[in-house]
């Protein structure tokens, strides 16, 4: 106990160098408060036994304490998990271009909703309904936070205190327990089933739509598949059924991509476009998923209805910031130049990255994982994979790939989770994926210009 006198005191401590220069950057009452803390930990360490640390360990011991609370808690990861939107870690990777947008906006006043040609009040989703009108063939469109505040924002508008008529087989969950069901009661709509959870047909939805009717709604499938004895209606049949009965037909596409996929080799995914043509008057998608661009829910079609769907009060409170607009904006653009989209929209640069490129960054790096594996009880090698697209787009299609491997040397499978764990705790965390007792690094969202960097941080391994 005697060695609690020798207790530096909180003035000692911060008149050393080491955190005389923590002052400096981050302020004394936010260092003072850490010293404060450290020393409460020592004293009851002292009282237990412990040895009195040197003034020189607390000072140190004080300066990760103020790393660790000042580290963001939105940390960059390198993305190894063979998912390439993958919704925990963000979805879309922004283009540069997009990235250069957001700073700009975010730096200076923007006319966000202000109209420059006559000085008055502008309509912020402005920013991108032009380019929207034009992407998808629709009439008009709105902006909300995400996909499932479209939806949500179309039902209360459209068809609060009405029915709503869905394929039983498309009542979809995606993640975090978002039901379609629920979010129908919640918009105060009542759902209507109709046909079988693998087939349905025109005349159900006929047999259906009734006077208290509110809309007819299909969506699409993106996070499941169905196969074998199946059956859906078409989009075009189930549009002119709406219409000769006098309601409307939305489609909730979900993950979204505003062009064929299938023209670089990835399968096709149905586009806001083509239901447009069909007929849908509204529909609904992601702007951080397919289209690569930020969190957002997209909602195009009609005129009218999107005027409706503006005068809700809750469109007030689902609205986007500056930020994203600015973001939406720039990712958009990228689309009126098709031929180079592979290139320029990062999403669709990691979803069309050719296997032998990916094979030969593998061999680059097998020696780097094979030294960082050296003092653990596995093995190193590299693999052919198969990664998937993610976050609700294309379930069932796989893209080739290739990963760095580990496997444990005999009845080791705990190892695998003390390797995952070690990986998470690198400066720059590598988030893998263990299947098949071996742990995968799967390389297809490494870009090129980031190989250098992580092999920097696969040598700090420990």
């Amino acid at each position: 106990m005697n060695e609690l006198k020798n207790l530096p005191s909180v003035d000692r401590l911060l008149s050393e160098a080491a955190l005389q220069s923590l002052v400096a950057e981050h302020g004394r009452t936010f260092v003072t408060d850490a010293v404060r803390a450290e020393l409460t930990l020592v004293r009851e360490a002292v009282k237990g036994g412990a040895a009195l640390p040197s003034d020189d360990a607390i000072a140190a011991a004080v300066a990760q304490r103020v790393a660790a609370h000042m580290r963001p808690r939105l940390q960059p990861v390198f993305n190894l998990t063979g998912t390439v939107l993958h919704t925990n870690l963000g979805r879309a990777v922004l283009p540069e271009s997009v990235v250069e947008a957001i700073a700009r906006a975010a730096r200076a006043p923007c006319a966000l909703e202000y109209d420059l040609e006559s000085g008055g009040r502008g309509d912020r989703d402005d920013v991108v309904e032009d380019l929207l009108r034009e992407l998808t063939g629709a009439e008009a469109a709105t902006v909300v936070n995400n996909n499932a505040a479209a939806v949500f924002l179309l039902l209360n508008t459209l068809a609060q205190k009405k029915e709503v008529v869905v394929s039983r087989g498309e009542l979809v969950e995606i993640g975090g327990a978002f039901r379609v069901p629920d979010i129908m009661r919640r918009a105060g709509s009542r759902l209507v089933e109709v046909g079988t959870t693998n087939r349905s047909h025109l005349r159900d939805f006929d047999e259906a739509v009734n006077a208290k009717t509110g809309l007819v709604m299909k969506v699409h499938t993106s996070n499941y598949a169905v196969q074998g004895f199946t059956a859906a209606v078409p989009e075009g049949e189930l549009a002119a059924l709406a219409h000769a009965r006098g309601v409307p037909f939305v489609v909730d596409l979900g993950s979204g991509t505003l062009v064929d996929l299938a023209q670089w080799g990835l399968p096709h995914e149905p586009t806001p476009r083509e239901s447009i043509d069909a007929g849908a008057d509204l529909v609904t998608f992601s702007g951080d998923k397919l289209l690569g661009g930020p969190q957002a829910g997209l909602l195009v079609g009609r005129r009218e209805l999107i005027a409706k769907i503006k005068k809700n009060p809750l469109k007030r409170a689902l609205r986007v910031g500056k930020l994203t607009l600015a973001a939406l904006e720039a990712t958009l653009t990228l689309y009126r130049d098709p031929e180079r989209l592979p290139q320029r929209l990062e999403a669709l640069r990691l979803l069309t990255r050719p296997e032998g490129e990916i094979h030969a960054q593998a061999e680059r790096l097998l020696p780097v994982w094979q030294s960082a594996l050296a003092q653990w009880p596995l093995d190193a090698s590299i693999e052919a994979t198969l990664s998937q697209i993610g976050s609700g787009s294309l379930p069932v299609d796989r893209l080739p790939s290739v990963a760095l491997v580990a496997r444990p040397r005999g009845k080791r499978a705990g190892v695998l989770h003390k390797l995952e764990a070690a990986l998470r705790r690198l400066p720059m965390p590598v988030i893998g994926h263990i299947a098949a007792d071996a742990l995968r690094l799967d390389l297809r969202c490494l870009r090129p210009e980031d190989e250098a960097a992580f092999a920097d941080r696969l040598g700090g391994l420990k």
